[in-house]
């Protein structure tokens, strides 16, 4: 994607600086009638010099016409051939001349010298955020992916800057600023695939739980993230092996209605989870006397957790408030449970203040974060 938009960029750049560089050699010969007896001929002759390349002829030519002007015509003409010749000659000491050099630079696949090219372009002020981010294109594109990270940080955070950092930092494995670029990334748009990237990058949290997959799993169906049969087929799964079958039905039947899921598999999967929803749910006032009897608040979290699996948030609050009041041997999980009632039930601001209360360990606290991002869409 970073790619083709900074093809994108560059192609437009390189048409902008043909055209300004053709509109001032063409510009003097539409007005040479303008120009003084001494100056046109002069002119004509700088002209077809720098036509030939000629540049340094040109410019002593310029050189004589200047002496001999003596109208403002003259002065202004002759002001446009010198910058048509700073274009053509891609002279790096001139605004046009730097930038057409810069061009001429990454089209021949010289990306160091585009690199230090941008000293000209700041020199003469024409350092414009599309070419900031070419000089970006130019690390990577060079191979120098720190240098990339390192420059990409100083862009500002545009969408194409932060796929760029996140490109780099991936190429050098600076999990990290990979990271950070597409947390940043899915906070400014929330676009499927900067949150799959983002949740790729989760799954390689060291020491994750089951719990803790299965929730990245999650926020990959509620952002829209999930299209193939494996995703559909993992996420149903891992829901059934935690014991949400009602939520693994759910699942199922979305990705047959999505036509992705139409083989055996899924039905019998579809069958199971049927038939263990079915079954929590007649025995679910005994579960729950269970868990309320019981020293420890994990049964009434869980009891809760396969309440908002059923589509009953509201009803699973109580119910997870009342097991984080007990002890807990997982109180993070209880937090994150407790946010996703409260998401589910759409009290979002609610939902961010309890994931944003889960601190340690870290890869419960990387997941609540994720869920916040969901929550703050």
């Amino acid at each position: 994607m970073t790619v083709r938009k900074l093809h994108a960029a560059l192609t437009a750049f390189l048409l902008g600086t043909a055209t300004i560089g053709a509109a001032m050699v063409l510009a003097p010969t539409a007005q040479a009638a303008t120009v003084s007896a001494k100056v046109g001929p002069l002119l004509k002759e700088a002209q077809a010099m720098i036509a030939a390349k000629n540049f340094s002829g040109a410019k002593a030519k310029l050189n004589e016409a200047e002496a001999a002007a003596s109208t403002p015509d003259d002065h202004t003409i002759i002001a446009q051939f010198k910058s048509a010749i700073s274009i053509s000659s891609a002279d790096p000491n001139t605004p046009g001349g730097a930038k057409a050099k810069f061009a001429q630079d990454y089209n021949a696949g010289k990306f160091k010298d585009v690199i230090a090219d941008a000293d000209y372009l700041r020199k003469n002020n024409v350092f414009d955020a599309q070419s900031q981010l070419i000089v970006g294109q130019a690390y990577y594109k060079s191979g120098d992916y720190a240098g990339c990270v390192r420059y990409t940080k100083t862009l500002g955070g545009s969408d194409t800057a932060l796929e760029l950092q996140a490109r780099c930092a991936y190429e050098i494995g600076d999990e990290a600023t990979q990271h950070s670029a597409l947390e940043a990334l899915v906070a400014r748009s929330g676009k499927p695939e900067y949150w799959k990237l983002l949740l790729k990058s989760s799954e390689r949290t060291r020491g994750l739980s089951d719990h803790n997959t299965l929730d990245i799993n999650r926020i990959r169906y509620q952002v829209g993230a999930i299209v193939t049969k494996d995703e559909y087929t993992l996420l149903a799964q891992l829901a059934l092996q935690l014991g949400n079958a009602a939520e693994a039905q759910t699942y199922i039947e979305k990705g047959m209605a999505a036509k992705v899921l139409n083989d055996d598999r899924s039905n019998r999967l579809l069958a199971l989870a049927k038939s263990q929803a079915a079954a929590a749910v007649a025995n679910q006032a005994k579960t729950l006397a269970a868990a309320q009897a019981a020293p420890m608040g994990d049964d009434l979290v869980k009891a809760g957790e396969n309440i908002i699996g059923q589509g009953r948030a509201k009803d699973a609050i109580p119910l997870i408030q009342a097991g984080l009041k007990k002890p807990m041997k997982d109180a993070a999980n209880g937090q994150i449970r407790l946010g996703h009632a409260y998401l589910a039930a759409g009290q979002k601001a609610d939902a961010v203040a309890t994931f944003n209360k889960v601190k340690t360990p870290d890869k419960d606290a990387n997941v609540a974060h994720l869920w916040s991002l969901v929550a703050r869409k």
